[in-house]
Parts: structure tokens; sequence; C-alpha cells
């Protein structure tokens, strides 16, 4: 049969071009024409097979064809290869699926050790990635070699000829030292590769429909394609071409075709047409094709610059490009995502402003939310229980979507976890709920700790995804996720995994299903919905063969264009060109002529970038460096730089004043002594923290803090001082009783912060000096009463009133009924002997007032060594008059708030430093 190319320069009229070679005398759509016409019927092209690369080409081309002919007609059977082949009888046996490969794949590699060390896996899970980087190499080979193995006898000793070839030249060069290892992995690669070629191989299988279909060909064939076909799809095409007509359309980068249309191109990128361009594959004959009418030679069309100085600049201007063609009418717009974390920042504001981007390329499963949510689950599998890890999985709008009462329950959780700095462990997060009031947020700990205990042990994939399953039904996770496009697809991956499983019995460990779980996720495109076609967002190679009123490439810089190469294992250039697979050169050249096409074939093209990524200078690409050179050697005009700003708004200033906000209805009920301590620092801030409860969450440390080390002495000396009351013991006998407490407390709280050894051994030099000062005090007649005990007090006005709230560290009693307040500090008994001395310290006062007035003497005890090496207390004095004056200022100043006297941010500077309201009473902007 007659069989020829039809090649067609990179112009924008590419489908019309196309259109009118096919339909001349001699051609596929002529021959149809012709004999349409003598029968005096209506044009019917339906016995004719056109393929093309993507479904939205088959538009082009009608569109084209209904141009040229401006009358009806049927079109040609249009169709993809593979959607072709979705519609023949499926073979009697299914290929395995990806992950049942993949995992069969491990489980051999896993057995060897040697693998381990070579690549420097510290465990199995870590050969995972191994594996699948294997996999994709036999693909490639077979890809690459499978057509010339079938074509004979020899093909399979060629092969081999060709891999012994290729691992020569790599062994050359090198040390002999490095041929040992490098003989290994080719060995592993060559063993993987010949034990994945069999009949249930799934590219095998594909390639004996794609022979099976030729075989059955009863139609001419057109197949369209920007690219020479590749070898799976020339033997496809010879097959066919016995049988049928075949003619390739597709595009010309002779330097014949590209010279009088594109010369400045051609000269800033000579390799556009390096290599063995024009030569058509060897099963096609010669055809002698008319002429095709001349072809006006285009206006050069020249890139527009978009520099931008970082990433949210780069992101600012793509948008305003894309909302200024918008409002000029353009109604097809191509976004080339080069740079994919600047393209997602442009996504996020092009929706802000309201317009849809249809995502031709899709994003990693693996970066969803409903992804996101079993990767939580998994983490906080793995960490046991870390609180982060936690939260992480609480906050997913996934989990528990159903609870009205979820968002507080979640805000409870984190707010009780922080404030007693839990890192996590199962134990001890249910130890912190055990007292809580509201039992439910025990009941939902203990539930995922129940869950997380199913997680153990070694299961197969079909069981790993049932109990993956079941997890997202006990944590009502299942209907939210079917309730989400991404949700959705990671439900299916769960039971394709199950359903792929075949004969693969091997069990794997929790490291091991999360690995593969993340591979899948990771490997997996999600593709929302796409409703607007407006914006449309796709990779470079994507734009092939396509026209669109304006085209924006985000990412023209040095690190991005062209991508940057992936070498895998020893596959360098030299073994891929012996091999017949794609060198890196190959692959460059064909996103440079992939560029190319893109600027000659679109009216408008804008290259953006970053100018500086990580306080280094980001250049833009070489292939733009080359061409502006040029540019400036013929003496032409250098490539113009754009720069759109948003509109601008006139706003009239207003001056900023010191907030001072009167709010007596949301005078808290209740007051403490730091609460009091807050009014007087600032009354703004007392404000926000406690009338609008403005709460800042602690933060959690992996490193226990000072106020840690504080709860810790409360508790030991507390239960001291409590047996010493109890039970009489010797002077002799204390030191060993307090350090028994002691080590008690600090071997508990260092399970849990192995840091805490630093208080303990902190402690430990206190404790001496702390006992000569408790026994001495003794001495004088003080016996300890009671400790850490919550006490109030009503306080009232006209028409009012607050409670006063605390807990009380100590109080003491001597021999005449006088009572004596203690509050211990970890500071030093100088410092605190200052302190009593300042007018503005009122918490001994305070407590003072909680005892309703029946405690006489206050003293601050220092639990740190001053420079003495002693301890000792600062009692305040005056202590009764202190407690009157602090009880007419509380009710004086609180009867004035609940009057509604202003509050204001008036706090001197070392309160507005540290101040967590700041941000609310924007000091620094009205001052």
């Amino acid at each position: 049969m007659l069989s020829a190319t039809v090649p067609i320069a990179p112009t924008p009229d590419f489908w019309q071009q196309a259109v009118r070679l096919l339909l001349r005398e001699g051609q596929p759509l002529g021959q149809a024409l012709r004999i349409e016409t003598r029968a005096a019927a209506a044009l019917d092209f339906s016995g004719v097979q056109l393929m093309v690369p993507a479904f939205s080409h088959a538009q082009n081309f009608k569109a084209a064809l209904a141009r040229e002919l401006r009358r009806p007609f049927i079109a040609p059977r249009i169709n993809t290869l593979s959607g072709l082949l979705a519609m023949q009888v499926p073979g009697e046996s299914a290929p395995p699926s990806e992950s049942e490969r993949l995992m069969q794949l491990y489980a051999q590699l896993r057995e060897h050790g040697w693998l381990k060390k070579m690549f420097s896996a510290r465990r199995n899970a870590d050969l995972l990635p191994l594996a699948h980087t294997l996999l994709a190499l036999s693909d490639e080979l077979t890809l690459a070699l499978l057509p010339e193995i079938r074509a004979s006898a020899e093909g399979e000793q060629a092969a081999v000829g060709r891999w012994a070839q290729a691992l020569a030249q790599l062994l050359e060069p090198l040390a002999p030292s490095a041929h040992g290892m490098l003989s290994d992995e080719a060995a592993l690669v060559w063993q993987v590769w010949k034990t994945q070629l069999d009949a249930n191989d799934r590219i095998v299988q594909r390639f004996d429909a794609m022979l099976a279909l030729a075989e059955r060909a009863s139609l001419p064939l057109v197949w369209v394609s920007p690219t020479a076909p590749e070898p799976l799809d020339a033997a496809f095409l010879a097959t066919y071409a016995r049988h049928q007509p075949v003619r390739i359309v597709t595009l010309d980068w002779s330097r014949q075709a590209i010279a009088p249309l594109h010369p400045v191109y051609l000269a800033a990128w000579e390799e556009l047409v390096a290599g063995d361009e024009g030569v058509a594959p060897a099963f096609l004959e010669p055809a002698s094709l008319p002429d095709p009418a001349p072809v006006k030679t285009p206006a050069l069309s020249l890139p527009l610059l978009c520099p931008a100085p970082d990433l949210e600049s780069a992101a600012v201007q793509s948008a305003q490009i894309v909302l200024r063609w918008l409002e000029q009418g353009k109604g097809e717009i191509a976004i080339v995502a080069q740079d994919r974390v600047t393209a997602r920042r442009l996504r996020a504001l092009l929706e802000r402003a309201e317009v849809a981007v249809a995502d031709e390329t899709g994003w990693k499963l693996s970066t969803t939310r409903a992804a996101a949510a079993l990767a939580a689950w998994n983490d906080l599998v793995s960490a046991r229980g870390e609180t982060n890890a936690l939260l992480d999985l609480l906050k997913s709008p996934f989990v528990f979507p159903d609870d009205p009462s979820r968002a507080d329950r979640v805000m409870r959780i984190e707010a009780r976890l922080r404030r007693a700095n839990i890192a996590g462990d199962w134990q001890a997060l249910q130890s912190a709920f055990a007292q809580a009031e509201d039992g439910a947020d025990l009941a939902c700990i203990t539930l995922l700790a129940r869950q997380a205990a199913r997680f153990g042990g070694r299961k197969t994939l079909a069981q790993w995804c049932d109990t993956q399953r079941a997890l997202c039904q006990a944590l009502g996770m299942e209907n939210a996720l079917r309730d989400d496009g991404a949700g959705e697809q990671c439900l299916l991956m769960l039971d394709d995994i199950a359903a792929g499983q075949g004969g693969l019995e091997d069990s794997f460990s929790f490291a091991e299903w999360r690995a593969l779980l993340n591979l899948r996720l990771d490997a997996t495109s999600y593709m929302p919905p796409i409703k607007d076609r407006r914006v449309v967002m796709l990779p470079l190679n994507g734009a092939r063969l396509r026209r669109f009123d304006g085209v924006l490439v985000i990412g023209a810089d040095a690190a991005h264009l062209p991508s940057p190469p992936q070498e895998t294992l020893f596959f360098s250039n030299a073994v891929r060109r012996e091999l017949n697979l794609v060198t890196r050169a190959e692959r460059q050249r064909q996103q440079l002529r992939d560029l190319t096409e893109l600027l000659c074939v679109n009216p408008e093209v804008v290259l953006c970038w970053q100018t500086h990524q990580d306080g280094e200078p980001n250049p833009v690409s070489p292939w733009i460096q080359r061409l502006e050179l040029k540019l400036a050697q013929q003496g032409m005009a250098p490539l113009r730089n754009v720069h759109w700003q948003a509109p601008l708004r006139k706003l009239q200033a207003q001056r900023s004043s010191m907030p001072a906000p009167s709010a007596p209805e949301l005078l808290p009920s209740s007051l403490s002594a730091s609460g009091f301590g807050s009014f007087l620092a600032c009354p703004y801030q007392f404000f926000a923290a406690r009338m609008l409860r403005v709460a800042v969450m602690d933060e959690l440390s992996d490193l226990p803090e000072k106020r840690d080390y504080g709860s810790w002495l409360h508790e030991i000396l507390h239960r001291y001082h409590a047996h010493l009351r109890e039970q009489a013991t010797p002077l002799a006998e204390r030191p060993a009783l307090l350090a028994g407490i002691s080590e008690e407390v600090f071997q508990r709280e260092m399970q849990r912060h192995p840091a805490a050894l630093a208080f303990h051994a902190r402690w430990q030099k206190v404790m001496p000096a702390y006992l000569l000062w408790a026994n001495e005090r003794e001495a004088d007649g003080w016996q300890f009463v009671f400790g850490e005990q919550s006490q109030s007090q009503a306080l009232s006005w006209q028409d009012g009133g607050i409670e006063l709230y605390g807990r009380l560290d100590r109080v003491d009693q001597n021999a005449q009924g006088e009572r004596a307040l203690l509050d211990y500090k970890t500071r030093s008994v100088a410092s605190l002997r200052q302190k009593v001395k300042e007018e503005d310290d009122h918490q001994l006062a305070f407590y003072g007032l909680l005892a309703g007035g029946a405690i006489e003497h206050a003293h601050y005890v220092a639990l740190e060594l001053g420079s003495d090496k002693k301890t000792g207390d600062a009692a305040a004095p005056d202590f009764l008059r202190k407690q009157d004056m602090l009880k007419q200022q509380i009710t004086t100043t609180l009867h004035q708030v609940a009057q509604g006297a202003p509050l204001p941010a008036n706090g001197i500077e070392s309160v507005c430093q540290y101040c967590d309201m700041r941000g609310l009473c924007r000091k620094g902007a009205w001052l």
C-alpha cells in the first residue's frame, strides 16, 4: 500500500494546510471527496480513520475541514490510538496492577541484603523507591527494544549486543574500582527487565493489541503527530501500511521548512534542525505529493518578557496579565506551567478573582486535602501519637465531619495539650484527658489509639486496604471522601490496590504499606472537573498543534527552561544512545521545538520568571539569552519587558489613634491574680485577653520549660510537707524522703521528656539548702497546714461584683494561731526581696484576699540558690494594709469598667515588647 509523510512547517495555519494537502488528488480525503462527488451525494469522509494525539485536536481538524469545504460533510472517524485500543475486545489475561507489579519486585529485592548496602538503605521500606525506579527503567527499555526483539529471531540477540556495547562504553573511561558497582547495577537492571518482559507485561499486551488492530485494518489511516513515531507506534504504522494506505501528518523541522519562515529563531537555535530531520520512517515509501499552496510568510512574533523579583511578584504579575487578556476579550488563554510552585500560587490568585483555571495536567494526588488526611493518619501512627501529628489529623475537614461540636472539641484538645506541653505517646495523651470535664475528648483520643493499634504487625495488601477503609469508617471519613473528587479517587485507588493483589501473598509491615501508599499518591494525577476552558493550564508539550489567543509561560528561567535532566542510576547519555533511548540532548531539542512552535503559532506570548530565588540571582533561560544575543547581532529591537500593575485606587487616609474601647457588658464574672496584673499593665491587654477572650495558644516544645519545672517542684514540695504533717519524720531521714519523692517525679517526667534530666540536676543542688531553710522555719514554730488548694472570694460594689479565684501554693500556721501564705518562685532570694519592695507587686496581697483576710503574713519562697549558695524567703511588708489597698483598688477600677470607663492601650514599652495583643492594638501605627 502507498504510504508517505505529509510534512508541514510550524505555522499558525497547520491544520488548514493539513486539510488542504489531504484533500488533494491521491490523498485519503481527496479520494473520498472524488468518490462522493461522482455519486452527487453529501460529502462523506467516514471511510477514513484519523488518529490524533489528543481529543482536543479533533475539534481543530473538523473546524479546518469545515472552513475548507464550506458545505455539510460527515467527518472522518477520529480517535486517539489509546481510545481505539480501549474499544477492542480485552485479552484473556489482564496485566497485573501497578501496585501488584511494584510489590512483587520489592518482595524480591528485600530478600537481598547486598542491595540495602549498595543503595544505602537503612530499612527494607527504603528499597521501595528503587523498585519503582527499576520498573520505570524496565518499561523504558521495553518501549525502545520490544519492536526490534519481535521483528526477527535475531532481535533478542541484537538487544543483548546493544546492552553489552552500552555497558562497555560506560565502563571504559572509569577506574577499575568503579566497575564492580556499575556492573552490579547493570546486572540488576537487565535481570529485572528480562523478568518483566513476558506475556503479562502491560506494554507487551498493548503492543500485541496494536499489531492485531493493524492486521485488521480496513480503512485508510491518517496519523497526525507533532513528533516522529516512537518505536511501538512505528511498528504499528508499518503493519498497518501493509493493508491500507497510511499518511503521517507531522511538523517539518528541516532547514528548508524553517529558514524561510523563522530565520531569527533558526539563527539563535541551530539545534532545532540538528540530526536526521525530514527522514521518514523506513516503512514509508516516498510519495509524490502535489506542491502545497504557497504559504504567506508570517510576521515574526517575538515573546514579551516579564521578570519578577520573587515568587509572589511573579504570581501577581502573571495574574494581572491573565486578567488583562480576559478584559481584552481573549477567549482562549494558555498558562504553561514550567514552574509548578509559582503556577500553583497564580491559580490561587486567579480563583480569588473568580477566574476558573482548567488544569489539563492535573496535580499530584498527594497534594490534595483528601490525600493529606490519609497521610496525616499514617504520620500519626508512625509517630506513635505525637501531638503535632494528632492535631494535623483532627484539623482535617475529612475527620469527624458530621460532628457539630467538632471545631470546639479540636480547640479544647489542642489547648489542653499545649498547656500541658505533652509531646505525644498514646498513654500520655489519654492520661491528659482522664480528668477532663467533657468525656467526649477522652473518647475521641481513645478511639484514635484503638484504631492505631490495628496498624501493627504484617498484613497482605488486601488486608492493609481493608484496615485503611475500616479506619475511614470509624473516623467518619468515608462519606466525606466520597463527596470530594480527590477523596473519591483515593478510595478508588485503595480498591484498585486490594483488587490487584492477584497471586501476591507476601505480607508487608506498616512502614512498607505507608511507603507504597505515598508512592501511589505521588504517582497518581488528580484533574479537577473542568467547567470553564477560557484559561487552561498545561505543560509545554501540551500546547503542541494548538493555537491560543495568548500564552503565559511561568518559569522561563534557567532552572526550569529547559527542564532539569533526571539521571536514573547509571543511565548516562552514552548508555541511552546505545540502547536507542531518548537522550538528554534529544529531550532538550524537542522541548526547544515545543517552545519555538509556541512562539511561532500564538500571536502573544509572555515569558515570566523570578529573577531571584533564595537570595541568589536566577537568570532567564539560556535559550532566551541566545535569542536576545542574535537580535542584537542583527541590529533588531531587543525583547520588550512588560510590567502590568493592578489598577490604582485612591483611599482616604485616616489617622490612627490609641484604641480605648468601652465594653461594660463584657466584664468577666471572675478574676485571677494574673488577670488583674494584666489590667494594671495595660487595660487594653485585659480587654482583649480577658473580655474578648482572645487567647494565644501555648507553643509545643520538645524540651520542658521553666513553667514545667515549677509545676514539678510544686508537686514534690506538696507531697513532702503533707507527709511531714501526717507522719513525724526525724531530721536525719528528711533528706532521703525529699530525694525519694523528687526521684519519683523526675523519673516519670524523664520518660516523657529526657531533657528533664537538666532540671533534675538543678533541683538536686537546691534540695540541701531548701531543707536547711524549711527545718529552720519549723524550728521557729511554723507548721504546714495545707497546700495547692483552690480558693475564691467574692467582691461586690453597688450594682455589681466579681469573684476572685486562684490557687494557694502553701499556708503555714504558728503556735499563736497566725497564718502565713507562702508562694514558691524558681528565683533567688535576692531578686524576690527586690520584688516585694515594688509598689505594683500585688500577687501576695491578691492571694491574701482569696483567704478572706485570715492570713497575717506572706512570703515568697526562693527555690534557686543565691550567690551565697542558700535559699530563703522574702516577707511582704505591711501585708494586711496591702490587702485592704488592693481590695479598694480592684473594687474601684472594675466598678468604673462596669460603668463604661475606657480601656486604653497605655502599656509601657517593657510590657508591649512581648505582648500577644500588640497585633490588635497596633501600637506603632498610632504613635
